[in-house]
């Protein structure tokens, strides 16, 4: 489980201490194993810091992290990646262009392991890549020697979902990794996600601006306000959730949110 208590952020605007902007005020949040978050807000809500703080690219200005009691409060990002998996919302981001399919995901099998300076990929290793690569239906595992910067961006989605699940990490974070994939791909990328993480039973955060994702995946969401979670529903509750529910929880609360957002994604 991930434990974040009376987590503070504050961002320096200019020299005048009183324009500093609090991105996190006293957020505490638990992160149970087997959840699947949606977070939702609108934009300077706190969700990117929120992910960045939990991944380590970030430290707070106060409040602790523990994750199974360990407190990673001061871990360096480099260290928490061994046991945190991580997809942004640019495809290219999360692998190497010009390294080919199997060696990027040779590079994530490996990650947090021990290994010696001679790196070459073992026979039953390129088999269990081809396995792996198989339940996507993108007909990857007979392109393994194509570099990745070859690939479409869906396809470099998908394939950095997978590395980041390689290794079963402890907690997956997902920064609206489908935001720059055309609607059917990211459908796509979803369906996988979700087949996967209730695969691994990983605890997932999700950052997502897709009303539909929100409600439709996952056992919990959360939405965030100008550093404060102000709804956190799950089980039963979240089940019942519809888009207007939390269009007009966005107007109560006074946040900015583009509907068109939510109708040009996931169609």
């Amino acid at each position: 489980m991930l434990s974040l208590k009376h987590i503070k952020k504050r961002f320096r605007l200019d020299e005048n201490p009183e324009n500093d902007r609090l991105a996190l005020k006293d957020l505490s949040l638990d992160i149970n194993d087997g959840d699947f978050i949606s977070v939702i807000g609108g934009n300077g809500s706190g969700k990117s810091t929120l992910l960045n703080i939990i991944a380590g690219s970030l430290f707070p200005d106060g409040g602790t992290i523990s994750l199974d009691g360990e407190d990673i409060t001061k871990m360096k990002e480099h260290k928490r990646a061994k046991f945190i998996g991580r997809v942004f919302q640019d495809p290219l981001l999360g692998s190497i262009g010009d390294m080919t399919l199997e060696e990027n995901l040779s590079l994530a099998n490996r990650r947090g392991k021990s290994h010696t300076l001679r790196w070459y990929i073992k026979k039953d290793e390129r088999e269990n890549y081809i396995k792996m690569l198989e339940p996507l239906d993108l007909h990857l595992e007979g392109r393994l020697e194509m570099r990745m910067k070859s690939f479409s961006g869906g396809e470099r989605q998908s394939i950095t979902l997978l590395m980041a699940s390689l290794n079963q990490p402890k907690l997956l974070l997902l920064d609206e990794h489908t935001a720059a994939l055309d609607p059917k791909t990211a459908s796509k990328v979803m369906e996988f996600t979700s087949s996967l993480v209730e695969k691994n039973k990983t605890p997932t955060l999700m950052i997502t601006h897709n009303m539909k994702d929100a409600i439709k995946y996952g056992n919990r969401l959360i939405m965030m306000k100008e550093g404060e979670i102000v709804l956190d529903v799950k089980g039963e509750e979240k089940k019942n959730l519809t888009i207007d529910y939390l269009l007009h929880k966005f107007a109560e609360e006074e946040i900015s949110f583009d509907p068109s957002v939510e109708q040009s994604s996931g169609q």
